[in-house]
């Protein structure tokens, strides 16, 4: 090929990144990239909504491991992205955003949706930029790999104006960079990962809280030979559910606040102090922290560390499992899984409950056993999913998809696409929320249509319930504006748009629902009535 122009220069970048999908909703200034990615063999995705696009590249990224891509028009295409970037910002999750742009010549004038985007989005990515001429391409998304995956992975911002996309280069005139990332992490000091493996020796009742940094980590394996090589509870946080399986007699989920406020020694890998934890106030001045990031800045952050790592959690896992000399007699993990049995045990009831509206724990008892085992699992919504997380088992790294720390509700259909597509002979699922279904509902005509089957099964209370508790108690039962919904057929509205819509109202019927709308091959929605319940009375949602 003597010439290409600017959009394949673009796919030939993302093809020698071993990019398969792009993510996309259509705009007259990034056609260019569709037409060299129609010439690399890269998969188009379409949305309806940008957001939706920038979603479903986070949603690869987390199926993968691997950065996902979107591309999305000048003006509203990028101002429409803005929320997925942040997402994947603070969730710190490796993504690449190209936006359009009007013709250079034309800059200042007012061409058709000219804006300021590389200002607009300094503040939520890594890094953004605008690609100066057509033969620097290849150069600037070489950067914007390195970036968004070197250290604390994060989303990288791309502007490409409409003339730097069209001209065309010679091939032989062109430079292709070579070698232009490492894929080797940083391990953690040798003097701190002695003195962190001496306190968890030495410790009788250390506990584990395992992050999403773990997901990126090439060394993932090594929390196996760290579990056994101290036997502690461990506690799985975003990314990192599925890492160790839901039999382990290590793994904890029911009892985090009790264990973490009994324990003398608590290692922390790769997620911060924040609202998740307390921001680490509950945790008694007497216990010994040690915290290992990938970002120093985070530690010591709202509570201080005896010991702070900065390292990539795998392979400070390996670290210590390597420098451990402790001799458990199996007693401290063993009184944890009494605190967990105990908290199980108050919730039978519920869970076994046949009352209607359906009520939430039994609805997430009747969803966890339709799951079929190698199943991602997508979560979108709020107070219903905050109930299922505690019922609904994930069995394999990679399978749990949530907002992350920002909290940004509509991701569900974007990362059920994706991680479809990335594992197309696994199911998909959403657990969703009434109120978050509303947010990018429309992406199952999208889905419909391009033959991307997922299952959505919805826990529909006809509120904004997460929000609508606290409001209660603060302010009465009286003045609750803006947080009511109504039992609205949802599942109507997905059969109008292409795919299997069922409607459920009694707990008996949930799981023969969730069976025809896997059997249908298409974007399903799982529609069930469900009431309310106090089981997450005093959960934060500010």
């Amino acid at each position: 090929m003597p010439h290409v122009h600017g959009g394949q220069l673009v796919a030939q970048a993302f093809a020698k990144e071993g990019v398969t999908h792009v993510f996309t909703l259509c705009g007259g200034h990034i056609q260019h990239i569709y037409d060299g990615c129609l010439n690399e063999g890269i998969r188009v995705v379409d949305f309806r909504h940008e957001q939706a696009a920038g979603h479903a590249a986070e949603g690869w990224a987390r199926a993968t491991g691997k950065p996902g891509v979107a591309l999305v028009t000048a003006g509203p295409g990028v101002t429409d992205a803005v929320t997925a970037v942040a997402n994947a910002h603070r969730g710190g999750v490796p993504m690449i955003l190209i936006g359009g742009q009007g013709p250079r010549f034309y800059s200042g004038m007012g061409s058709l949706q000219e804006m300021d985007h590389v200002t607009l989005m300094r503040s939520i990515t890594k890094w953004s930029a605008t690609v100066p001429e057509t033969r620097r391409i290849p150069d600037f998304l070489a950067m914007a790999f390195r970036k968004a995956t070197t250290g604390v992975p994060g989303p990288v911002f791309l502007e490409m104006p409409l003339d730097v996309l069209m001209l065309m280069e010679k091939s032989e005139d062109l430079t292709y960079p070579q070698d232009y990332r490492t894929h080797h992490v940083t391990g953690g000091d040798p003097e701190a990962i002695n003195a962190a493996a001496n306190a968890l020796s030495k410790a009788k009742s250390p506990v584990a809280v395992v992050g999403t940094q773990w997901w990126w980590s090439p060394y993932k394996d090594a929390i196996e030979h760290f579990v056994d090589a101290y036997d502690l509870p461990v506690f799985l946080n975003g990314g990192a559910r599925g890492a160790l399986p839901p039999d382990d007699p290590r793994f904890f989920r029911l009892c985090r606040s009790k264990a973490l406020a009994n324990a003398d020694v608590i290692v922390i890998f790769g997620t911060p102090w924040d609202f998740r934890l307390n921001y680490g106030q509950d945790i008694p001045a007497t216990t010994t922290v040690i915290h290992v990031d990938l970002d120093g800045d985070v530690i010591g952050h709202n509570r201080g560390a005896n010991v702070g790592i900065v390292g990539d959690t795998g392979l400070v896992m390996r670290q210590l499992a390597e420098a451990a000399s402790r001799v458990s007699d199996g007693k401290w993990v063993h009184t944890v899984r009494g605190y967990e049995t105990s908290r199980l045990h108050k919730m039978q009831a519920d869970l076994n409950s046949d009352a209607m509206p359906i009520h939430p724990l039994r609805f997430s008892k009747e969803l966890a056993a339709a799951i079929p085992a190698n199943s991602t699992i997508v979560c979108d919504g709020g107070d219903i999913v905050g109930t299922a997380a505690k019922v609904v088992d994930v069995t394999r790294p990679g399978h749990w998809m949530d907002p992350g720390p920002l909290g940004t509700l509509g991701v569900g259909p974007s990362f059920a696409m994706a991680a479809k597509l990335a594992r197309p002979d696994e199911p998909a699922f959403i657990i969703y929320g009434d109120g978050s279904f509303g947010l990018n509902g429309m992406e199952y005509e999208a889905a419909a249509r391009q033959n991307i089957p997922f299952v959505g099964v919805m826990g529909n209370d006809a509120a904004w319930t997460q929000i609508r508790r606290g409001q209660a108690q603060i302010f009465g039962n009286d003045r609750l504006p803006a947080t009511g919904l109504a039992y609205t057929r949802y599942d109507l509205m997905v059969e109008a748009l292409g795919g299997h819509g069922e409607y459920v109202e009694r707990p008996e019927d949930i799981r023969p629902a969730i069976e025809r709308a896997l059997e249908s091959g298409k974007p399903a929605l799982v529609n069930v009535k469900i009431g309310a319940s106090s089981f997450r009375d005093g959960a934060i949602s500010v």
